[in-house]
């Protein structure tokens, strides 16, 4: 799952790479983000601890490298076809819901994995993962104030959202 770091009062984001991008190939996953100059990050809780563990090792990474960071953004690696506005989005809704942190949804259904996460709430997370066995993100999410913020016209605008949608991505017909 790459993560972005967004540094306090600025838009800059440092990207940061998860071996588990590739699905179990870890090496092929570190020569890829190598050949983007992006750091790489195992997770920081050992055992398959689900997308929580990439969230936790996003949110320390981040307090270690970049302390004036103050969110991490996550995506999954599988979705070909984002919003350019996403993370922004997420901010404003955050901003004027006065929630703790953001996810992602579309057709009435929460996409817990596109997210706006604070930096400090990692320590909270760490114990979720490791004393409680926390796994599910809803179950975490639900303690705290979490906005879901709606993207469905982001997406049917988009021609490659229409494209997913037939089957076509990548076919003569898609072109």
């Amino acid at each position: 799952m790459p993560a972005a770091c967004q540094r306090r009062r600025s838009a800059r984001w440092v990207p940061l790479s998860s071996p588990r991008e590739t699905k179990g190939r870890p090496k092929a996953a570190i020569r890829a983000s190598a050949s983007y100059g992006l750091p790489v990050a195992a997770d920081a809780v050992k055992g398959f601890a689900g997308p929580l563990a990439g969230v936790l090792t996003g949110l320390e990474w981040a307090a270690r490298n970049a302390p004036e960071c103050e969110w991490v953004a996550s995506f999954a690696t599988d979705a070909p076809f984002l919003p350019t506005d996403m993370v922004q989005r997420m901010v404003d809704a955050l901003a004027a819901e006065r929630a703790e942190m953001a996810c992602a949804a579309s057709g009435g259904r929460a996409h817990p994995v596109f997210g706006l996460w604070p930096v400090s709430l990692a320590d909270a997370l760490r114990r979720a993962l490791v004393a409680e066995e926390v796994r599910k993100v809803d179950v975490w999410t639900a303690r705290y104030r979490l906005i879901e913020v709606d993207f469905p016209a982001a997406f049917r605008q988009d021609r490659a959202w229409k494209l997913s949608q037939t089957g076509n991505i990548g076919s003569h017909q898609s072109v």
